[in-house]
């Protein structure tokens, strides 16, 4: 099994089409990259803590290739926005992708250099090592099936999973 640990804004959206990928066998909602011990999602949206949203991936490489899993994390955010995807603004929603090794800054470079080739701006996605990831609380994990009815998830969230369908069919489950 290998775990990568990826924020593209909020962490809601990452979880959501996770979850439906071939392969995958958890996803954690959480934060990551600040300097707050034990942060709460509502310190956490202060953007005092420096913490971002992210997601803690747990998939089985000989089902599903790392570079498919961060392709797909490419996809579903837009990598050239400093601290901001769509309306949610603040440096709790960067992009950044967080390594606990060489071979995994190594894969998240080449994601990135291949990302890149499909922007005309720069990416902005924050490459660094993993010091502690604070899982969220229990109501952000599965927000996307457990909340259908909410608005977020119907405008946010469904394009995205859509996007990464349309994209990555043969990895998505239930096709």
């Amino acid at each position: 099994m290998t775990t990568y640990v990826l924020a593209g804004g909020c962490f809601w959206c990452l979880d959501a089409v996770y979850r439906n990928i071939k392969g995958v066998q958890a996803v954690v909602s959480g934060y990551t990259a600040g300097q707050t011990t034990n942060p709460t999602y509502e310190y956490v949206c202060t953007g005092e803590t420096g913490h971002t949203e992210a997601v803690k991936i747990t998939f089985d490489e000989t089902v599903i290739p790392s570079d498919i899993v961060l392709d797909i994390f490419f996809l579903i955010h837009d990598p050239t926005t400093l601290n901001r995807q769509g309306a949610d603004v603040g440096t709790q929603y960067r992009s950044g992708m967080y390594y606990v090794d060489d071979n995994q800054k190594d894969a998240f470079e080449s994601a990135r250099n291949r990302a890149q080739q499909k922007w005309d701006t720069p990416i902005v996605t924050e490459i660094e090592k993993l010091d502690t990831f604070y899982d969220a609380e229990a109501y952000h994990q599965d927000y996307f099936a457990n909340n259908p009815g909410n608005g977020y998830c119907s405008v946010v969230i469904t394009p995205k999973v859509i996007k990464a369908r349309r994209s990555y069919a043969d990895w998505f489950q239930n096709n």
